[in-house]
């Protein structure tokens, strides 16, 4: 009767958070005429994906293993749910049957149907599979998810957006190599990286260097500068060359540091 009721509720946010989900991504590729209710990676990352559905759907697949071994440890959800599994998903399952952008993953109605379908379906699976499972396997459960979610995420997924990268062309395969080492240096993981080159790359492919490339350029630098000082790269690639690192970098470092 329990696992019933936690059914039936999760249907029910399932279909509203995957409808949200859905018409927000699709929304996103019309910005700035259209508001979009989504977060920069997600576009990016489904862009990434080229109108492949195989991309999308093991794109999703991946973070899908993570959010099933966070129900089923701790009960909750992570925000690759709505970010990233039920918008590639609904992605994928529409390009199966269109091809065309337009009218499938860049069509808010279609992808906010579509979407609430998968949220259904995801949601209900999640939260049913965590609820059924009994307490003792948890932690065999956990052992098990965890370590295939980090391999997809850490050494597949980067492979993936590598060759799609340098399948893009030889100017895409250039920035998505350049930031994707940089982003695996930094941050430890080159998908955010590659997303971006593959961004500048294809931008100056059609429109050549204009001034949103331009942007996206300079926003990729920054980004880079202040995610490798925020997590202290620079004074670890310092120590690596066994050079001693300035007072004055230390002390800027302590100044923004919160304790």
């Amino acid at each position: 009767m329990v696992v019933f009721i936690i059914l039936l509720k999760s249907l029910v946010v399932g279909g509203l958070v995957g409808f949200a989900a859905g018409a927000g991504a699709a929304r996103m590729f019309h910005s700035p005429t259209t508001q979009g209710l989504g977060a920069f990676r997600t576009m990016g990352e489904m862009n990434a994906c080229e109108g492949d559905a195989a991309s999308h759907f093991s794109f999703g697949l991946g973070f899908f293993f993570n959010a099933w071994a966070s129900a089923v440890a701790a009960g909750a959800f992570t925000q690759d749910v709505t970010h990233r599994v039920i918008p590639n998903w609904a992605a994928a399952t529409l390009l199966l049957k269109n091809k065309k952008l337009a009218a499938s993953v860049h069509n808010p109605k279609r992808m906010a149907i579509m979407g609430m379908i998968i949220g259904m379906i995801v949601v209900a699976f999640l939260n049913t599979t965590a609820a059924a499972i009994p307490k003792s396997l948890q932690v065999t459960a956990v052992a098990v998810l965890v370590p295939a979610a980090n391999t997809l995420i850490t050494i597949i997924m980067p492979i993936l957006f590598w060759l799609a990268a340098i399948d893009a062309g030889k100017r895409t395969g250039f920035w998505g190599t350049l930031f994707g080492g940089i982003a695996q240096l930094i941050m430890g993981n080159a998908v955010p990286g590659v997303v971006l080159g593959i961004l500048i790359g294809k931008g100056v492919d059609d429109q050549g260097w204009t001034r949103i490339t331009k942007i996206i350029m300079a926003s990729a630098i920054l980004l880079f500068i202040l995610s490798g000082f925020f997590r202290g790269f620079d004074i670890q690639l310092i120590h690596s060359f066994k050079l001693s690192v300035s007072d004055w970098l230390n002390y800027l470092h302590r100044l923004v540091t919160v304790k």
